[in-house]
């Protein structure tokens, strides 16, 4: 069985994912951290996000700790997103995800191009998404909960250019793949968001 949840940041699609797996007890994957993986190579080499090939050399994330919590900073996300818009930086890292979706018994993977690039013929597909403006309050509240400065305005703002960046590209967009179920956690909490999900994805390996 296999669940591609896609969505923008901060729409809850990675606690879902998370929820998804253990309760289908299937491996899970979040491909926005491989992406990180190569921003933080990159922040690290001193190298220049805007550049394409020194992206490109920073495709070799498996020296990198998953649980490196400079992952998750600010810095690191914004990098991630604008090295993601690389055509070859987004082929290099394909084949690792696909290998992932493809393994024996199935997984769940979540991202923004799962249900439409990496996994496009998934049992279930997920479009998980929610107002800007809470994603930017969540996003606020999970920096500070890591004791990291967070400012609303600029937060939202950062949001909203990730994704116009991210919906924009040439390669991958992000877009609801058609067969996708839209998820909307904007007024949900979490629990509420993930018994949505597993109903949803219930509902479609029925069909």
């Amino acid at each position: 069985m296999l669940i591609a949840v896609d969505g923008p940041g901060a729409s809850g699609k990675g606690t879902i994912s998370r929820a998804l797996a253990a309760h289908f007890h299937l491996p899970h994957m979040d491909t926005g951290m491989l992406y990180r993986a190569v921003a933080l190579n990159l922040w690290r080499w001193g190298g220049d996000p805007a550049s394409e090939f020194e992206a490109l050399r920073a495709c070799d994330v498996a020296a990198v700790d998953p649980d490196d919590p400079e992952l998750r900073s600010e810095p690191i996300s914004s990098i991630a997103s604008r090295v993601s818009a690389y055509p070859s930086v987004r082929t290099a890292l394909l084949d690792r995800q696909r290998q992932f979706a493809q393994q024996p018994g199935g997984a769940v993977l979540d991202g923004r191009d799962i249900g439409t690039i990496v996994a496009p013929d998934a049992d279930a597909k997920l479009f998980v998404t929610a107002s800007s403006e809470v994603r930017a309050q969540r996003r606020v509240r999970e920096l500070l909960e890591r004791g990291l400065p967070a400012h609303y305005e600029d937060v939202l703002t950062d949001i909203r250019a990730r994704d116009e960046r991210d919906s924009s590209r040439a390669t991958a967009p992000l877009r609801q793949a058609g067969d996708a179920d839209v998820l909307d956690t904007t007024s949900l909490n979490v629990g509420e968001a993930i018994a949505e999900a597993i109903r949803l994805v219930d509902q479609r390996l029925k069909k």
